[in-house]
C-alpha cells in the first residue's frame, strides 16, 4: 500500500505577501486575470480551493488602464437601486473618469468565486488612481 498523503494547507501555514502592479497602459482584462490569480493563491504550489491562501495586491495608476476606444462607449455597467425608476446605466468611459478604481475592482470581482471566499479575497485588493500608495510598511514587491 502506498504512503502518499494529500497535502492540506492549514491557516497557520499561509504565507501572505504583498505585490504591487502598475496598471498604466495595460489591457484591463489581462491585468484583471493576473490579479485574480494572485488573490486566489493559484500562483502558489500550496493552492487550496476551499481556503483563502492568496496574497495582497496593490494596483497603481488605475486611471491610466488600457481600454479600446470602442469599448469605452459600448461597454455598459448597469445597476438598480430597487426603487421605481431606479435603473442606472453608465459607460466604461464615464466610469473611468468618475471612479477609475471601480473599473478594475469590478473586472477582478467577476473573475473571483461568487461566495464568501470570493468576497474575502476581494478585500485583499487595494486600488489607487495615482502612482502612490500608503502601504510602504508592507514592502510590496512587483508582480511578474
Amino acid at each position: 500500500m502506498s504512503n502518499d498523503r494529500t497535502y492540506t494547507l492549514r491557516e497557520s501555514e499561509i504565507d501572505r505577501r504583498w505585490y504591487v502592479v502598475d496598471a498604466a497602459d495595460q489591457t484591463l482584462g489581462r491585468l484583471a486575470t493576473r490579479i485574480a490569480r494572485v488573490l486566489e493563491g493559484k500562483n502558489k504550489p500550496t493552492y487550496t480551493p476551499s481556503m483563502d491562501s492568496g496574497d495582497h495586491v496593490i494596483v497603481l495608476n488605475a486611471s491610466r488602464v488600457g481600454v479600446t476606444r470602442d469599448k469605452r462607449e459600448s461597454k455598459i455597467y448597469s445597476r438598480h437601486s430597487g426603487y421605481p425608476q431606479g435603473f442606472k446605466q453608465e459607460s466604461l468611459g464615464h466610469l473611468l473618469e468618475r471612479r477609475p478604481e471601480e473599473v478594475i475592482r469590478r473586472a477582478v470581482k467577476g473573475m473571483l468565486p461568487r461566495n464568501r471566499l470570493g468576497a474575502q479575497q476581494l478585500r485583499k485588493l487595494k486600488i489607487y488612481a495615482g502612482s502612490d500608495h500608503p502601504h510602504q510598511a508592507q514592502r510590496p514587491e512587483p508582480l511578474t
